[in-house]
This record gives C-alpha cells, structure tokens and sequence, in this order.
C-alpha cells in the first residue's frame, strides 16, 4: 500500500472520528438545555447536523457509521436503552430518508429540504418505537405536532449543515 493511500484512508478516518465525536458533545450539549416547546420530547436535533454532513461528504456507508457509532456511543456514554432506541430508530430512518432523497433527488432538494425531511423522519422513526413499546398506536396521532415542530428544527439544522459544508469544502477537508 502507498503513501497516498494510506494518508487518505489515516485522513477519511479521522474525519469521521471527528464526526462521530462532534455528534456526541451535541448531543450532551442538547441534553442540558431546556426546551419549553408546545410538543413534550420535542429537541432541536443539533446531533442531526453531523449526519447531514455526512450525508453530503461522505458515502453511505461511512454515513451509516457515523451516525450508528454517535449513537451508540452517546447512549452507552449518557443515555439509557430506552434512549438507544430512539435514537436508533430515529436516526436511521432519516439517514435513509435523507441518503434517498439526495440520491434520487439531489437536483429537486435544497440541502434545507433534505435537512427537513430528516427531522420528519427522525420524528416518525421515535414515534413507532414509542408506539411498539407502549403497545399502541395512538401515540402516532402526535406525529402532525412533530412535524410543524420539524420543520423550524430542520431549517436549522440545515442552515448550519450547509454553513459546515461549505467550510469543510473550502478547507479541503475531505476527498
């Protein structure tokens, strides 16, 4: 193996390390602040903003690690199982969502757009868990909430994932 490729895969690494770890200190941070919303459990999703850099930067399957590995690791660190699964279910229904759209979609979708289909999906992800471990399904009639609550958060997250983008492009950070 040469030099270059070595210094790359060192480089591509350490990137999504870096991701991954970001993820988590947002996710800590986010935990701290308190959130007087209209709809009870509803966040931000600052963590999401890594995920939608990888989304863009990444290929899917360092994507699928970044945001696997921060939620692991943030709920091994500060969470609890009950928080693991929604985070999981959460978070991997918007990678999917979001890598989908991006693939098939990337002309028709602002990074703004996708970023909101995320936090939909986020949403929706938690939401069938909450149903499956209370055993009914009238826990989804608080989706329509989520989703007006979705849309400023994924406006956000999307305004800062473009800002990071475009910095991390510009810098050569990656590829």
């Amino acid at each position: 193996m040469n030099q270059k490729n070595t210094s790359g895969k060192t480089r591509l690494l350490v990137f999504i390390s870096v991701l991954v770890a970001q993820g988590m200190v947002l996710s800590f941070i986010e935990r701290m602040i308190p959130f007087p919303f209209i709809a009870p459990g509803a966040k931000l999703g600052l963590a999401n903003i890594v995920t939608v850099t990888a989304v863009y930067l990444l290929t899917f399957k360092e994507a699928a690690a970044v945001v696997l590995l921060r939620i692991f690791l943030t709920a091994a660190t500060f969470g609890s199982l009950s928080s693991f699964l929604y985070s999981l279910a959460g978070g991997v229904l918007s990678l999917l969502v979001m890598a989908g759209i991006v693939k098939v979609f990337r002309n028709d979708f602002s990074l703004i757009g996708v970023s909101i289909a995320g936090a939909i999906f986020h949403n929706l992800g938690q939401l069938l868990v909450a149903s499956f471990m209370i055993n009914s399904f009238l826990v989804l009639t608080y989706l329509p909430i989520l989703m007006i609550v979705a849309i400023p958060t994924g406006l956000f997250v999307g305004f800062v994932a473009r800002y990071l983008i475009a910095y991390l492009e510009r810098v050569n950070m990656i590829r």
